[in-house]
């Protein structure tokens, strides 16, 4: 078994190359933009890790990775434009740097390119891995639209939430899992055990990602702390701190909600800390933690097997960056 930081190093050794023609290079040379600037390549790896649960790594799997990371990159530079947001992992964002046009093009390029690796993989396994993809790429793009809805109600119930960002963020990670399992021979009950592993340990590292964009260190986050403040979104934090703060600071996040003031981050943030909503993310984070882990030991495979999965899940959650 590979440890996630040897794997991580194999699949940047074969991802780290350009991926694109080089003209026109005002449309490709921003595609390959976003996957010259980091990133931690969780899913990727989490297919590899999926496979050699079961088995020894097969090469399909690197050829689904390379489409998860360049679907999931697709994601990245369409959602920087919905949330006009300046950064990403410390660079400016792909519409930033070259126009907006030319971003949503060479997010289209970047998601054309995920199936041309999708192709290479070997007949026997390639149906069930499109279906998966598929599936998912649908839910991916569900739960966007959920996030940009959300932004227009004045309240959202915090299962809907959670509904959203497992669409939007948990569902690529389970899938991620699971498309390696189909590759590794996994049963359909190690399967839907590893999904709902991924699908949880998702929502954990959604809180956490969360709790960074509020609390976080920008410097080691790589983005703008408060973003999601600034683009109003009704994340964990603000649908907790709407239930729990007082009526005087409910009533000001109200209005904090409809303007742009440049103390607006600062002002948010301290209704937070009062309602006590760092806290309280933290003990839920750890909730799905401990729900994910509990389908990893339902998985008919030796412990010893399941150890890697064990320690990334806990890198992911207890981050910070």
């Amino acid at each position: 078994m590979h440890s996630f930081e040897q794997l991580l190093a194999d699949f940047e050794s074969r991802f780290n190359t350009r991926h694109f023609p080089n003209e026109p290079h005002t449309l490709y040379d921003a595609s390959q933009y976003i996957l010259g600037i980091g990133g931690k390549r969780a899913r990727p790896v989490l297919c590899i890790m999926g496979n050699e649960l079961f088995d020894t790594i097969k090469s399909s799997a690197w050829e689904v990775a390379t489409a998860i990371e360049l679907f999931h990159n697709f994601t990245l530079i369409h959602d920087d434009i919905m949330d006009q947001a300046p950064l990403r992992r410390g660079a400016a964002t792909v519409h930033t740097k070259f126009g907006t046009n030319t971003a949503i093009l060479a997010g289209d390029v970047v998601m054309i390119m995920s199936y041309e690796y999708l192709r290479k993989v070997e007949p026997q396994f390639l149906p069930q891995i499109l279906g998966i993809f598929n599936k998912t790429a649908l839910e991916v793009s569900e739960g966007q639209q959920l996030d940009m809805d959300f932004e227009k109600r004045d309240t959202v119930h915090i299962d809907e939430y959670i509904n959203m960002i497992t669409l939007k963020t948990s569902v690529l990670l389970a899938a991620s899992l699971s498309m390696g399992a189909c590759i590794g021979g996994a049963g359909d009950r190690n399967t839907h055990h590893l999904y709902e592993f991924g699908k949880n340990l998702g929502i954990a590292f959604q809180i956490q990602d969360d709790y960074l964009d509020a609390f976080g260190d920008p410097v080691k986050f790589g983005k703008q702390v408060g973003g999601d403040i600034l683009a109003n979104k009704k994340t964990f934090l603000m649908i907790e701190a709407m239930q729990s703060a007082s009526s005087d600071d409910k009533s000001t996040l109200q209005n904090l909600m409809s303007v742009h003031t440049p103390d607006k981050i600062k002002l948010v943030l301290d209704i937070f800390k009062r309602s006590g909503v760092d806290a309280w993310a933290v003990a839920l984070k750890n909730k799905y933690l401990d729900i994910a882990y509990t389908h990893l030991d339902e998985i008919a495979v030796m412990n010893n097997r399941k150890k890697p999965l064990k320690d990334l899940a806990a890198f992911l959650v207890q981050r910070d960056y």
